[in-house]
C-alpha cells in the first residue's frame, strides 16, 4: 500500500470498527496475491471502502472519469488505486483499464447490479460482470455487505449508527465457461456473459451474516 492509500485504509477501518461496530466474515477467502474480482452487492456509497478496508491487500476501485479532471481529487483517486470509468461503468476504455489491473495481479471491486439499489433488495445482475470475468483469468469472490442500506441509502442525508457487516464468499473460477467462450458463436458468448453474471449474483444472495 502506498502511504496515502494506507492512511485512508486505516481511517476507514477505525471508523467502521468504532462507529459502526463492524463484523467481517471470511476475509481469508480472498487471495493476498493475483488477480481478484470482488463482486459485491451495492446499496450505499459505504460499500466500496467497507469491502476494501477489511482486506490486507490494496484494492482497485471504480471512479467516475470526470472526477479525474480536478487536480486535487484526481491525485487522491489515483493514490487510492481508482480506475476511471464512464458514469454507467461501461465503455471499451473502462473495460480495458479494469482488465489491465487484473492482468497484472490486482484486485478490483465490481458491482454486478451496476448501480445502487433503491429499496434495499438485491437487483438482477448485468452481463458486464460476466464479460469481465470471462475476459480475465481472475478468481471471482462474491461479497455481500449488510446494514449499509439502512445506514446511508439514496434517501438518507446522514449516516445512521447501524451495525455493518461484510462477508466474503468462496472463490469462483468459471474454467469451463472460459474455455467455451474462446470458440463459441457471438450469440452463445452473450449467453455465457449473462450466465456467469447470474451465477455470481446467486452466490452473493446466498451469503448470510454469520460464520460458515
Amino acid at each position: 500500500m502506498n502511504p496515502v492509500y494506507f492512511i485512508g485504509w486505516c481511517f476507514f477501518r477505525l471508523m467502521y470498527s468504532t462507529y459502526f461496530h463492524w463484523r467481517v466474515f471470511n476475509p481469508e477467502r480472498v487471495p493476498l496475491k493475483g488477480g481478484v474480482i470482488l463482486a459485491s452487492n451495492h446499496a450505499s456509497f459505504l460499500d466500496p471502502p467497507l469491502v476494501g478496508s477489511a482486506l490486507h491487500r490494496p484494492i482497485n476501485y471504480l471512479a467516475r472519469a470526470s472526477l479525474f479532471r480536478y487536480p486535487g481529487i484526481g491525485w487522491l483517486l489515483r493514490k487510492w488505486n481508482s480506475v476511471p470509468v464512464e458514469r454507467d461503468g461501461g465503455g471499451a476504455a473502462g473495460l480495458r483499464a479494469i482488465l489491465d489491473r487484473l492482468l497484472v495481479g490486482g484486485a478490483i471491486i465490481l458491482f454486478p447490479e451496476g448501480t445502487r439499489t433503491k429499496d434495499g433488495k438485491l437487483q438482477p445482475a448485468r452481463s458486464g460482470i460476466g464479460l469481465t470475468a470471462i475476459k480475465s483469468d481472475a478468481v471471482v469472490i462474491p461479497v455481500r455487505t449488510f446494514g449499509t442500506f439502512e445506514c446511508y441509502n439514496r434517501k438518507w442525508k446522514f449516516h445512521m449508527p447501524v451495525r455493518l457487516a461484510v462477508k466474503y464468499g468462496r472463490p469462483m473460477r468459471f474454467e469451463k465457461l472460459r474455455a467455451e467462450a474462446k470458440n463459441c458463436s457471438k450469440p452463445r458468448l452473450k449467453e455465457i456473459y449473462q450466465e456467469v453474471a447470474d451465477e455470481i449474483m446467486m452466490a452473493i444472495a446466498k451469503l448470510q451474516p454469520r460464520e460458515d
